[in-house]
């Protein structure tokens, strides 16, 4: 018998083999030439990196609605005139910097709410993920704001061996992620404090700040993603991220991480990712409609969760 990880990750690679199969078999070369594989891995990047900070809230027995808007809000921060004017004077690090503090800052003042003030994870993050896209209309008076330092553009729009830098940095985070979580104490920490708090706090883990962590880790993941955007379109938008958080919630849950909390990984949400990055591509390849593809995503997710209820059920019962 595999175990129950094995078996899952082998189901995942399954799943993703069949969707290539069918690209293969309704596009043709189209669907299998290398510039599209590449297109698929660059519309994973930016939902990716934010799916590896979800599998952290979410194994920790939490959730984030808000790290759309928060995308949204760091790519505008960052791209303001006195933003892009000091990245200009001093370097382009400067944009990046900023994008990364709006995340953590928006993510600490989720994990104060929830850890200290005890507001429920679900409303702290939809007030968070409401009032951060507010703000980020608020500062672009709801302009697109368009990058124009050149060495930011040509830092994070190059190619290294090939691939995409953004490809590269959702790989990176990835890895980062998975020793994260499985090779050191945070990690196991995330674990016992998703599967129960109380007995977590019992073995001397400080549940409250442990929660503070994982929801600055989710808000820096959005601000590295918001960086990642910025390369994408060249722009800064309040409307960057719109449901990404939605996307990134789906990627975790089919990928294994169970929503209940206890038990997170960072390869199921990777193939998750590439399930969906898939998927869509096979339908835009095959000229189908949006709202096809939203129906199919939404059995896809349905299709996980039953999964995982009947496995929780059979782990019970033996």
């Amino acid at each position: 018998m595999m175990s129950g990880a094995a078996g899952r990750n082998i189901g995942l690679v399954i799943a993703l083999g069949l969707l290539c199969v069918f690209g293969v078999v309704t596009a043709g070369e189209r669907f299998a030439s290398i510039d599209n594989l590449m297109t698929i891995l660059r519309l994973a990047a930016v939902i990716g990196v934010l799916s590896v900070g979800m599998t952290f809230v979410i194994t920790g027995g939490g959730i984030d609605l808000s790290v759309g808007s928060v995308l949204g809000l760091a790519s505008v921060w960052a791209t303001t005139l006195a933003t892009q004017t000091m990245a200009e004077n001093l370097h382009w690090s400067v944009m990046v910097f900023t994008a990364l503090a709006v995340g953590a800052g928006a993510g600490l003042v989720n994990g104060v709410l929830i850890a200290y003030g005890k507001v429920v994870a679900f409303i702290a993050t939809l007030a968070m993920m409401v009032a951060a896209r507010g703000l980020a209309e608020m500062i672009a008076n709801r302009q697109t704001q368009i990058v124009h330092v050149d060495t930011f553009l040509d830092v994070f729009r190059a190619e290294l061996l090939g691939v995409s830098v953004l490809v590269w940095i959702f790989a990176a985070v990835a890895v980062v992620g998975w020793v994260l979580l499985n090779r050191t104490t945070f990690g196991r920490r995330t674990l016992a404090v998703g599967g129960n708090p109380e007995a977590a706090r019992l073995a001397g883990i400080n549940v409250e700040r442990h929660t503070v962590y994982l929801y600055v880790l989710a808000g820096v993941a959005a601000g590295i993603a918001a960086v990642m955007m910025l390369a994408r379109t060249t722009a800064g938008s309040s409307t960057h991220g719109q449901l990404y958080e939605l996307d990134a919630i789906a990627a975790v849950v089919v990928g294994g991480t169970l929503l209940a909390g206890g038990r997170g990984t960072i390869v199921g949400t990777v193939f998750g990712v590439l399930i969906f990055s898939t998927l869509t591509n096979v339908f835009t390849q095959n000229n189908l409609s949006i709202s096809a593809q939203a129906v199919a995503k939404g059995v896809i997710i349905v299709a996980a969760v039953l999964l995982q209820q009947r496995l929780a059920a059979r782990t019970r019962s033996t």
